[in-house]
């Protein structure tokens, strides 16, 4: 359950604990305060950084996949 993972990580965040978490849920990555987006692709067409900020900031960049799904989550 999203939510109950994000009331810990917040739990975690107002202690004064930095959370770095990979994942491809859309509505945990909408949370965050800062991504790295990493692709454009997987497996042999990824790796490669493909942009990196705020989500706001992520969905004005074309050549995220990830930038599209979130723009409609914001």
């Amino acid at each position: 359950d999203i939510k109950k993972l994000l009331k810990s990580f917040y739990e975690l965040l107002d202690k004064g604990h930095s959370v770095i978490v990979i994942e491809h849920n859309i509505e945990l990555i909408k949370c965050a305060d800062y991504m790295i987006d990493l692709g454009p692709e997987g497996g042999e067409n990824g790796g490669q950084l493909v942009v990196e900020g705020t989500p706001e900031e992520i969905i004005n960049n074309s050549e995220s996949h990830t930038a599209k799904y979130l723009k409609e989550k914001l």
